[in-house]
């Protein structure tokens, strides 16, 4: 942000002026700044904001991050800010109180009012909208759901996610299926590349195409819609693994023209540990087999069918709400632009120093908040743990398939001190 932009937004926000002091005295005080700060941001467009960091801060006051650790693995699973942790442990205690009554007459009839906003979220018919536990469940509803049978052909990449991966080999080895497995050589900007990779590997036999929308390994961005788009001319169905995507950059299920869809709440939505969502194309539900049974035809037209799970934690599925208010709290575009500020921030920084790789794109197009770094001659290993030991800098090392580095996940409550020590950190690791 230009400075006298920064300065304008400082003297608007007066985040500490007597009306602010003394206004809402019920509401905590990090509440009531955050209030203050987001309506002067009002007029601050997202991409002067994403590096103001006196409006961020207020945000990181949502959460209850460890202050002796700075959490740089998000991608695995963000926290959930303070508004979600109250709801959860609320409800969590009225479900104690009485479960059978509490659970089942009073949390459970929220569901389809969160169906709808979930629904809304995503863009999509609230009648195409699963909640349950994680994208791993949602994914091998499909996988398991689809009626495929031996000898047909489904399309799919070796940097996919483990679990997709070997539920697809279960069914290879279980009904006869044949994978046509694609290598990607990431990162890439060439979207031809990318797009023909999936094309030349389709054939007459070809029924899905497993696409994963971000690649959890490294950050990359896949083009979904035009490999989708493909896909559909030659009659395959279009499976899209949406762990890393849904609520982290701006986008709307049905853009994407997938069949099915899967998300981790817990992810960028922030959400309670252990809540999900999938999407399934209406004129698909009929024709997919639920993976836990329901009590009558299991071919039926009805969204609820992927649902019987039995028992389950209805004060985990009910704070999800509380998510997707704080998530509207801060606003999509304003979110994806300080993400990719914050990953862009730290590999710009480190990019020129000697022996660093970076395994991510700059391009806002082919990457978000996910990087990935790698040091020549070193493990990743290495680097991972020089800086959980020296700087408190918790990441993750990865080796899989041809993507070797560590992963660096930031999320709204990072700071750009908190990167300056990661910075630090790898380039004394590069030069030791």
């Amino acid at each position: 942000m230009p400075a006298t932009n920064r300065r304008r937004f400082l003297r608007k926000a007066g985040l500490f002026s007597a009306t602010a002091l003394f206004s809402s005295l019920a509401q905590p005080a990090w509440s009531r700044n955050l209030e203050s700060a987001l309506r002067d941001a009002e007029g601050v467009s997202p991409d002067d904001l994403a590096s103001e960091e006196d409006f961020w801060y207020y945000i990181q006051q949502s959460f209850t991050v460890s202050p002796g650790l700075i959490n740089l693995n998000n991608g695995g699973v963000s926290p959930a800010p303070k508004t979600v942790q109250d709801a959860m442990k609320r409800y969590y205690d009225l479900s104690n109180e009485a479960p059978s009554f509490y659970m089942w007459r009073t949390l459970d009839q929220g569901r389809e009012p969160l169906r709808k906003n979930l629904a809304k979220l995503a863009g999509c018919d609230a009648e195409e909208i699963v909640i349950n536990r994680n994208s791993s469940e949602g994914l091998e509803t499909v996988i398991f759901g689809l009626q495929l049978k031996a000898g047909d052909e489904v399309v799919a990449a070796k940097q996919d996610y483990p679990n997709m991966i070997n539920a697809y080999k279960q069914r290879e080895l279980r009904d006869g299926i044949k994978m046509i497995w694609i290598n990607l050589d990431l990162p890439s900007e060439d979207e031809n590349y990318l797009v023909q990779q999936y094309v030349n590997a389709f054939s007459a036999k070809t029924k899905v195409v497993h696409i994963t929308h971000i690649i959890n390994w490294n950050g990359q961005i896949l083009p979904v819609k035009k490999i989708a788009a493909e896909a559909h001319k030659r009659g395959i169905e279009v499976v899209v693994d949406g762990a890393h995507s849904f609520a982290h950059f701006d986008f709307k299920i049905p853009d994407l023209d997938a069949d099915y869809f899967a998300a981790s709440l817990h992810k960028w939505l922030y959400a309670p540990i252990g809540s999900g969502m999938l999407y399934v194309k209406k004129e698909k539900i009929k024709n997919l087999y639920p993976l836990f049974a329901t009590s009558d035809n299991p071919l039926k037209d009805d969204i609820r069918k992927f649902e019987n799970l039995g028992t389950r934690p209805f004060f985990i599925e009910q704070a999800i709400g509380k998510a997707i208010e704080f998530h509207d709290m801060i606003g999509i575009e304003r979110k994806q632009k300080r993400l990719h500020y914050l990953k862009n921030y730290w590999m710009e920084k480190v990019k020129d120093i000697p022996k660093v790789k970076l395994n991510t794109s700059l391009n806002p197009k082919w990457g978000c908040a996910i990087g990935n770094v790698g040091i020549e001659g070193r493990k990743p290993n290495e680097l991972d743990s020089f800086l959980l030991d020296k700087y408190k800098v918790h990441t993750v090392a990865i080796t899989w398939e041809n993507i070797v580095g560590v992963r660096v996940t930031p999320n709204v409550y990072t700071t750009s001190k908190n990167l300056d020590v990661l910075v630090e950190g790898i380039m004394q690791f590069a030069k030791s």
